[in-house]
């Protein structure tokens, strides 16, 4: 069968490429690439905003609300630290991981594991246990993004945040270790030692 004229003449170039045809062809592959790529990351950096966390992950009426008025909020220094920043690995490989795993928060809402105040506070201790043992895989690196033993001044420190900060540094103890309760209230059902969060967040 005879193609119409405009099509055959595309049939024929592809079958018969020239130099310029393939020429073409890489630079569309290229640029069309590159679109994807930025559109991809643009999606990314979308999600990782703020204002889509306390949107979509049952966060507003819960955790969000303790968070808001903890130091990491508001603070004498005016520096925020938002819900990515603690929860979202700032390199790009390990952040793909963290949000593949945020999927099961999506997947909770939507299935109406999470998707009440009272369901969220059964599960919370899950939940609270699983990014636990997260950071503390990672040796609690978003929070060493901003506070770091190596970069600490003890002697600015009070006297009991100085000793445990110390104690901990010799140890090879990470942050979560100590600061459970430091941004959100511990679950309700939490059975471990808090007592070293407490002192430390009352100080």
């Amino acid at each position: 069968m005879k193609l119409p004229g405009f099509i055959g003449r595309i049939w024929g170039w592809l079958r018969r490429p020239s130099g310029k045809a393939l020429g073409s062809l890489l630079l569309v592959g290229f640029v069309g690439g590159i679109m994807f790529w930025g559109a991809f990351n643009t999606g990314m950096e979308m999600t990782n905003r703020e204002e889509f966390c306390i949107g979509c992950h049952e966060m507003e009426a819960n955790v969000y609300e303790e968070y808001v008025t903890t130091v990491h909020y508001n603070n004498r220094s005016g520096v925020r630290a938002t819900c990515p920043d603690c929860h979202v690995p700032k390199d790009w490989t390990h952040k793909m991981v963290r949000k593949i795993q945020a999927s099961k928060e999506l997947w909770g809402k939507a299935i109406g594991i999470v998707d009440t105040p009272k369901k969220f506070s059964d599960h919370r201790l899950i939940m609270a246990e699983r990014e636990w043992a997260r950071m503390r895989k990672t040796d609690s690196q978003e929070c060493r993004n901003c506070h770091n033993f190596e970069f600490m001044d003890f002697t600015e420190q009070k006297g009991v945040a100085a000793r445990m900060h110390a104690s901990a540094s010799e140890l090879g103890k990470t942050c979560i270790d100590c600061h459970k309760g430091i941004a959100h209230k511990l679950p309700e059902n939490y059975q471990g030692n808090d007592a070293i969060s407490e002192t430390l967040a009352a100080h």
